[in-house]
């Protein structure tokens, strides 16, 4: 739970760069990790990785027991406030970064490190699996028995129905048009005239 929540946290530290090298956060390590724990984004991926750990991890059955209950419930406070569900039998490599929150749901899927997620993305629990390096754009829906490669880019409002390969970047409801090149570009802040 603790590596890949810590990989996690460091991807939404280094997603929030630009904005926090704008401001006075900069210079602190400590406050730009409470400015992500603030985040909207961080908590459903929190609320996963604790009901993975004790779904997997905790073999003590009272302990156990007592910690799935806290599991549930902060899943469910979680889900009331983001609108995030992200089923704790899912199989997510370190790295999950939630974009923009709203209207997201991961099924019980295996996927890959690296994983960027958009709002309104649906990952159905009926797909093969995810590479890693995948970014989801918003609204993005993979509802087929489907396997989708590495470093790939769906782009937003995509069908995706059948397999994708790796390098290679989707679009269109069904998702045909295939793309070469699907290295996931970091979102940088625009240049504004003074």
């Amino acid at each position: 739970m603790f590596p890949n929540l810590s990989a996690d946290l460091a991807r939404g530290r280094e997603d929030r760069k630009s904005v926090v090298e704008s401001g006075g956060w900069k210079h602190s390590i400590a406050l730009q990790n409470v400015r992500v724990l603030l985040s909207l984004t961080t908590w459903p991926v929190v609320s996963y990785r604790f009901s993975r750990w004790v779904k997997m991890r905790v073999r003590i059955p009272v302990v156990r027991q007592i910690l799935k209950l806290v599991a549930v419930i902060f899943q469910r406070w979680v889900e009331l406030w983001t609108a995030i569900y992200i089923s704790k039998d899912a199989d997510i490599g370190p790295g999950l970064l939630i974009h923009t929150p709203y209207a997201i749901n991961i099924g019980p899927t295996k996927i890959g490190a690296n994983c960027t997620v958009g709002t309104g993305v649906l990952i159905a629990g009926g797909a093969r699996g995810i590479g890693d390096n995948v970014y989801f754009g918003p609204g993005a829906k993979v509802i087929a028995d489907t396997r989708i490669g590495n470093n790939v880019v769906i782009v937003a409002n995509s069908l995706v129905l059948s397999d994708v390969r790796d390098n290679t970047t989707i679009a269109g409801v069904p998702a045909r048009i295939r793309l070469p090149g699907g290295q996931p570009r970091k979102f940088q802040k625009m240049a504004t005239s003074a």
